[in-house]
């Protein structure tokens, strides 16, 4: 049985491993090693790719989120507004700075913050709304600046899935006053260790993060202010340059693919990513909704297809945020996402079209229970088996070039 990973990074290394070894050797030659001269020529490449003026580059999104809070002076008293669906980094961020979370449902249809929620959580201690562009979709941007506006409340976007990604014709990353990226391995724009930036048109908070994330110098060895060492190390701007250059062809990839499962997964009784005519997902996951969750990802398990469940337990319901007094059934949508309904089913990277890779099509068999693919002479059969039969196995391996 061929094994599906769920993120394949080998493969997208080897498609890069002449340049991205250069790289690195250079990097030693010069022996510039943290935040060097690729660090640098990252941050222009990514603004401008971006669409801002300014890119700081940092050790992890998450001091990415930290210091975006921290430009804007929020500490304890502040109220930051955000999603509970989301990865807990989100909301670390807020607490780093001694803030309160406040959460607010997601759209069932894009996952992401609901804007006809947002106005309601606003108290005079809100001092951020923080959207997530979650798997790679875009948050409705348009009526969340627009309520943010007419209360004078600052917008951060959460953008660590969603490089890339567009909405009304835009690149995330200038829809807040900050914006905030991941560079984690597994990402669309992923480092080989870890990274972060924070991308801004604000020329004083550009200076200030960049103060901020090498101990706060103003000058050498000249502190201002309580700072940190959240610089990003040299290895990780040689090989971010080098992926930023593919990164528009492996978005279109992950796009087409997306498609390609869409039309597999017709009519199997799942309920399969939206999309929408002002936004451009990049398909960080590729996420099904199904009422037969643990079931599916069994029978996936055991047909050699890795899953992934983003994310087990709603931020709200976590045990560390017991103490702001949230439960069952505050944000229905966001919890029925997380206890019944969300399979993971792609992300990472296969070289190659749709006959390249043996991604298996026992995705489709296993939730609809009756679709096989054969492949004879290198050519796609569609067969459809009788719904009631369990197709598992190698007749139905179908060759793709996953995510």
């Amino acid at each position: 049985m061929t094994k599906v990973p769920y993120v394949d990074l080998k493969a997208q290394y080897q498609t890069i491993r002449g340049e991205v070894l250069a790289a690195l050797e250079a990097v030693c030659e010069s022996t510039a090693f943290a935040q060097g001269p690729p660090t640098r020529d990252f941050e222009q490449e990514f603004a401008a790719y971006c669409g801002v003026r300014h890119c700081v580059s940092l050790n992890s999104g998450t001091s990415a989120l930290h210091l975006a809070l921290r430009c804007l002076d929020i500490g304890p008293g502040d109220e930051v507004i955000t999603v509970p669906f989301t990865f807990i980094a989100t909301v670390w961020a807020i607490n780093y700075v001694g803030a309160k979370p406040v959460f607010v449902d997601i759209d069932p249809a894009r996952r992401t913050l609901d804007p006809a929620k947002l106005e309601a959580a606003i108290t005079p201690h809100t001092k951020a709304i923080l959207p997530v562009h979650l798997y790679g979709m875009p948050a409705e941007m348009a009526p969340i600046l627009a309520i943010a506006a007419q209360h004078g409340i600052p917008v951060i976007e959460d953008a660590a899935q969603a490089h890339g990604a567009t909405y009304q014709g835009k690149r995330v990353g200038q829809f807040g006053c900050t914006s905030c990226f991941s560079f984690y391995p597994g990402k669309n724009l992923g480092a080989y260790g870890e990274g972060g930036a924070l991308v801004t048109n604000d020329d004083a908070c550009a200076k200030r993060a960049r103060s901020l994330r090498d101990h706060a110098q103003s000058q050498r060895y000249y502190h201002d202010e309580i700072g940190y060492n959240y610089r990003m190390d040299s290895f990780q701007g040689a090989v971010l340059r080098i992926k930023l250059k593919h990164l528009d062809a492996w978005n279109a990839a992950r796009a087409a693919h997306a498609r390609r499962y869409a039309e597999l997964l017709e009519g199997s009784g799942v309920t399969v990513p939206a999309t929408f005519a002002d936004s451009e997902c990049v398909w960080h996951c590729y996420v099904i909704e199904t009422d037969h969750r643990d079931k599916v990802r069994q029978r996936l398990s055991a047909a050699g297809i890795d899953t992934g469940l983003h994310y087990p337990v709603p931020l709200h319901l976590q045990k560390v945020y017991t103490p702001l007094g949230y439960k069952h059934g505050d944000f229905p949508v966001a919890e029925q996402f997380y206890f019944n309904w969300n399979v993971g089913m792609m992300q990472g990277f296969f070289k190659g079209d749709w006959k390249d890779h043996r991604h298996d099509m026992t995705v489709g068999s296993i939730i609809a229970n009756r679709m096989k693919m054969k492949f004879i002479g290198g050519e796609q059969i569609l067969q459809y088996g009788a719904p009631d039969i369990p197709i598992i196995n190698d007749s139905i391996i179908f060759k793709a070039s996953g995510i």
